[in-house]
């Protein structure tokens, strides 16, 4: 064994310790997911991991959201690239580790980017990570709060079509409540909703979206 695989193994043992860090395996992940294999190859359902670690749960998730894309997008590479880019922003996670939490996010963009077939440096790429700063989340999600100690906030994003999206902003408390009441995260808000959220962005597109973060 090398000294860096020791090294792993250490960490590995006091994180456990420390903070439960345990790993599903990866055979148990799809299994779990094809007991519910019609929300989880769907382009928009919006799935949370609330220990999301480096992504065996949202990884395999996103690999059957892109191959939907593929099946039913794949002959136009503009609703393919679009669609790829919602099905990640219908993906979200909250990692208490922060190494665990930026993982996930590269690993998430590196899919992405495979199935799109970009460098870094594409403007889609970049795209995609400021979804990913946003979509996968430093936090307890047994507090609901961020590292700093404010609540999590979620972006709902919907793509309007015609390379349009809509980002509106919503506290995670907020949402759980909502998902009490009507067993989803996000669905259609009325005006006199009680759960309204706490912004709302201008439509944007692929270039916008690329010019707000990066990770």
């Amino acid at each position: 064994m090398s000294l860096n695989e020791v090294e792993r193994l250490i960490k590995s043992k006091q994180r456990v310790a420390d903070h439960g860090e345990v790993f599903t395996p990866a055979w148990m992940v799809e299994d779990m997911l094809d007991l519910v294999k019609d929300e989880s190859d769907r382009i928009d359902s919006r799935v949370l991991e609330p220990a999301c670690g480096s992504g065996n749960f949202l990884l395999p998730v996103l690999v059957r959201k892109l191959v939907t894309v593929h099946l039913r997008h794949g002959k136009s590479d503009f609703e393919k690239r679009h669609y790829a880019l919602f099905a990640l922003m219908c993906t979200y996670g909250i990692e208490l580790l922060a190494d665990n939490a930026q993982e996930c996010r590269i690993n998430l963009a590196t899919v992405f980017n495979s199935f799109l077939d970009i460098e870094d440096a594409d403007e889609w790429a970049q795209a995609a990570r400021a979804v990913l700063a946003v979509n996968i989340v430093e936090g307890d999600a047994l507090t609901m709060t961020v590292s700093g100690g404010g609540p999590i906030t979620f972006p709902e994003w919907g793509y309007l079509g015609k390379g349009k999206y809509q980002r509106r902003d919503f506290r995670y408390d907020a949402l759980t409540q909502r998902a009490s009441f009507e067993g989803t995260l996000f669905g259609q808000l009325d005006d006199e909703d009680l759960f309204t959220p706490t912004k709302t962005f201008p439509s944007m597109n692929v270039r916008e979206i690329a010019e707000q973060v990066t990770i």
